[in-house]
């Protein structure tokens, strides 16, 4: 398979942005709209209460018929989200509950002080899915960055200064009928600076995998910063945020390697669930 359909959406744990609550049925409704063969996933739950009790990547992942998958978690517990402080640019307030929120650490290794098993409970993070087999998986985990950042919440009057949270990418080596190719999916901070070390470190890292490389996900870096950070080529220039009036895009889909990449689709569509639009891009090796 040499043509294929790449789609990256912060899913906001699949609350709709009208800050209903989150239905397990709808999330996966929508994704399956998508038809992606493969697909990065950003604020994913893992059996949160506030999104069902469901593995939201699981639910993906059927949709799409996707076997190959890989979660990672940045944070540990049980995670609350009230209605009226719903994201804006990751804005969550997240209370500690029982098991105490931790962040992860390390390639699918619990948080420290977590229990055994933990990683497959409560979990709060990121994840990728593939219909393609993958031949390889790759974790790269940052630390939050230790400032508060003001931050517009609704249900709040002026600005609300927010912790950051721990960040990861995840990398699969895919195995394509034209030889193996890259697919990374990350979300880096909403700390101006930290977001752009995230990104370049990120891009050396990739260097040692195969291309062409794909770099997919929410960088919360508007236009096209991130091309101008890494070289890489921007395959989709599209506003992504708020959904339900996009002004800014900080969702991309990045390509890199000796390899040509044709576009021959590439669109941000709106979906029934998130503050994001997803990011979706029909290429060609």
């Amino acid at each position: 398979m040499t043509r294929l359909t790449i789609a990256t959406f912060n899913v906001l744990h699949g609350q709709p942005p009208s800050g209903a609550r989150a239905e397990p049925a709808v999330l996966q409704s929508a994704v399956a709209a998508l038809d992606a063969d493969i697909i990065g996933l950003q604020e994913l739950d893992r059996h949160q209460p506030r999104s069902g009790d469901v593995d939201q990547l699981a639910l993906i992942g059927d949709a799409l018929e996707a076997p190959y998958r890989r979660f990672v978690p940045v944070l540990h517990g049980v995670q609350e989200l009230p209605v009226q402080l719903h994201s804006v640019r990751s804005s969550r307030v997240i209370r500690p509950a029982e098991p105490a929120l931790q962040p992860a650490g390390g390639e699918a290794t619990p948080a420290r002080g977590a229990s055994p098993g933990l990683a497959d409970a409560y979990a709060y993070g990121i994840g990728l899915a593939s219909r393609l087999p993958v031949v390889s998986w790759h974790v790269l985990n940052f630390p939050p960055a230790p400032l508060r950042m003001p931050l517009r919440v609704p249900g709040r009057p002026g600005l609300m200064r927010v912790p950051d949270e721990p960040r990861a990418a995840v990398a699969a080596v895919v195995d394509g009928l034209s030889g193996p190719f890259t697919v990374i999916n990350a979300h880096l901070s909403f700390v101006p600076g930290w977001n752009v070390s995230q990104l370049r470190r990120i891009s050396r890292w990739a260097a040692r995998m195969p291309a062409p490389r794909l770099l997919i996900g929410d960088f919360n870096l508007p236009g096209g910063l991130p091309r101008t950070v890494t070289g890489w080529r921007q395959l989709v220039r599209a506003a992504t945020y708020p959904s339900y009036r996009p002004r800014v895009q900080f969702d991309h889909i990045l390509a890199h390697g000796p390899r040509e990449v044709r576009v021959h689709r590439a669109e941000a569509v709106r979906l029934a669930v998130s503050d994001h639009c997803a990011l979706v891009v029909d290429v060609e090796f």
